[in-house]
């Protein structure tokens, strides 16, 4: 069992985005900050493939979760 959670890199990397931190934290920077009442799913700037990928990274895997729930924490506090 793979005990290391995946990193903010690995997420943006499996969504097609830039991953290296500075990229990230542009990214952050950029779309922040989202609305608390839109779903992290739901943002604007995600295309339809990524939304998707969000959604089922939630409902399908614990790992993924957790980073999904702290790349929107860092999208609202920004």
């Amino acid at each position: 069992m793979n005990t290391q959670h995946p990193r903010f890199t690995l997420l943006f990397q499996q969504l097609g985005l830039p991953c290296s931190p500075p990229d990230i934290e542009r990214f952050i920077q950029r779309h922040a900050p989202l609305d608390p009442a839109v779903r992290l799913e739901e943002a604007p700037f995600w295309s339809q493939a990524q939304a998707m990928m969000i959604r089922e990274g939630w409902l399908q895997d614990a790992e993924w979760a957790e980073v999904l729930d702290q790349l929107s924490l860092a999208l609202r506090r920004h």
